[in-house]
């Protein structure tokens, strides 16, 4: 169990929390009542910790703190919704009590669950009981102990009965049935936490979503405010001023009012508004606002709740080798890879033909999860229940498949799929097509790239001089089993020499070596 949290242990829970809540997009969509039923908590909160993530991802943060600042930073730059921005900042709270400490180990997570929750409550003009504010701040109250693992499944314990005490706190949640959509939200990124941290997944009270819900909430009438307005906002010197009156301004306009700074001078806005043009000229009085974004309720869609049906696994796959390995587990392959993406037709087309109600889909590259997340937006609407599980490579797909179940509950065995992608980290080699500048170095055109999780470690001219280099680098960390999958221009025997490497440094270590003759990857290696 992990004492204290470094910048790969802090990577490894941001992917993890965004696989979790893809999983549990929906139903926390079908949760979503209040302030206003408008079926996106879930979807909010996906975006928000997407954009924290690929700001992570970006930033090269050498350890704890440094991550952590990138995550809230890009959490804050892409929060959607009242929930994305009050998790925004439950992640500011803990990046700031990291940075005081100097590392990110028990007293500074249970400080910064302190703090983040304080933060969120301020970023609201009018906080409600009840709501992700109230399971925030339970959080914090929960995060006792004398270790991390203590700390973090003390906060998750004490977040989760706070969220089932939500309905007893808010009249629109009681009269739906269900609890707050943003504070199982919240629930659902400390839980990811926690495995991180303890290795071991947290059991949570399991949220029934009632048949109906947002609709007997929507019959209740409409609400008051009919417009979401959101937007960034560049200010002035004079920002703190400023803000103040746009706040103020903001909530005579009307309700669920946050303003976040992301930056020197920038902010987050949102509003809930019937005057959209007001609350606009609101930011042009405090300064530029830019990237605007406005929804009407009325022209939001009611989530179909969960279809009965046989479950199916839709995957991605570059290369005649690992088409075939998925195949054998009971997998529909649609061919194509990080450079030879399939269209949105052909990853629709193959959900269909599997006739399946409820299926799980593995884009296997970073670059085809949008593929996947608009086929299954194509195919939800016609009633098929799709999930993304984001997986950025074929060995992460590997690994969720190996712990597919299609006896178990549909989403129990989506959360397994979920976990065991995100507990996989994936290296790969690749050759350089141009001159380029890279963390570690310009490369040149047929140079030898190793990346391990997206990114560039190393450059070299030998690839199997930069494979043992990135073997080495993943070895370091700990290992118990090893893929390599060789691809289809990788020098006779790689996977073979590539495997007595790491029997060599790593005696104790499974390896498995497969042929999975993918056209862009010489060699791609995942590691649980």
């Amino acid at each position: 169990m992990l004492e204290a949290l470094d910048a790969d242990a802090v990577r490894s829970w941001s992917r993890a929390a965004v696989a979790a809540l893809a999983v549990h997009r929906a139903e926390i969509d079908a949760l979503n009542v209040f302030p206003v039923p408008d079926s996106d908590t879930g979807s909010n909160l996906l975006t928000t910790l997407r954009a924290a993530d690929a700001e992570l991802a970006q930033s090269g943060a050498a350890d704890a703190p440094a991550a952590l600042a990138a995550l809230a930073a890009g959490a804050a730059q892409g929060a959607l919704g009242n929930s994305g921005f009050i998790v925004s900042q439950v992640l500011r709270g803990l990046a700031d009590a990291a940075a005081a400490a100097g590392r990110w180990d028990a007293a500074s997570l249970a400080a910064g669950l302190d703090v983040g929750a304080t933060l969120a409550r301020a970023a609201v003009v009018s906080p409600t009981e009840g709501t992700v504010l109230s399971v925030a701040r339970a959080a914090a109250a929960g995060a006792r102990g004398g270790g991390l693992g203590d700390v973090v499944s003390g906060a998750v314990l004490a977040a989760d009965a706070a969220l089932q005490q939500t309905p007893a706190q808010l009249a629109e949640l009681a009269a739906a049935g269900v609890v707050d959509a943003g504070g199982r939200g919240l629930l659902v990124v400390l839980a990811a936490l926690a495995r991180t941290v303890t290795g071991v997944e947290p059991e949570l009270t399991p949220v029934l979503v009632p048949a109906g819900a947002v609709e007997r909430r929507r019959e209740q009438g409409a609400p008051e405010f009919g417009f979401e307005v959101q937007y960034l906002l560049a200010a002035d010197g004079a920002a703190d001023d400023a803000v103040v009156k746009l706040r103020h301004r903001l909530a005579e306009l009307g309700d669920s009012v946050a303003v976040v700074a992301t930056g020197e001078g920038a902010w987050n806005v949102h509003v809930h508004v019937n005057d959209v043009g007001a609350a606009i000229e609101a930011g042009l009085e405090a300064g530029r606002p830019h990237q605007i974004g406005v929804v009407r309720f009325a022209d939001e869609a009611v989530p179909a709740l969960e279809p009965a049906g046989a479950a199916a696994v839709v995957a991605v796959a570059p290369g005649p080798g690992l088409a075939h390995l998925f195949a054998a587990e009971g997998v529909v392959v649609v061919e194509g890879g990080a450079d030879d993406l399939p269209s949105v037709d052909e990853v629709a087309a193959a959900i269909r033909a599997t006739g399946a109600a409820e299926l799980v889909l593995l884009p296997n590259a970073a670059r085809a999860r949008a593929v996947a997340e608009a086929a299954a937006d194509r195919v939800r609407a016609e009633g098929v229940r799709a999930l993304v599980v984001p997986t950025r490579s074929p060995v992460q797909g590997l690994a969720a498949v190996a712990v597919h179940d299609p006896a178990r509950r549909f989403d129990d065995d989506v959360v397994a799929m979920a976990e065991a992608a995100a507990a996989t980290r994936y290296a790969e080699l690749v050759i350089a097509p141009a001159e380029a500048l890279t963390a570690v170095g310009i490369c040149q055109p047929g140079d030898v790239l190793g990346l391990i999780d997206g990114e560039v470690v190393e450059i070299g001219r030998g690839l199997l001089a930069v494979a043992f280099g990135l073997v080495d680098r993943l070895l370091a960390v700990g290992a118990e089993l090893m893929t390599i999958v060789v691809g289809a221009d990788a020098p006779e025997r790689s996977g073979e020499l590539i495997e007595a490497h790491v029997r060599e440094r790593a005696p104790f270590t499974d390896v498995a070596v497969y042929e999975g003759g993918q056209p862009d990857q010489p060699v791609i290696i995942g590691v649980e």
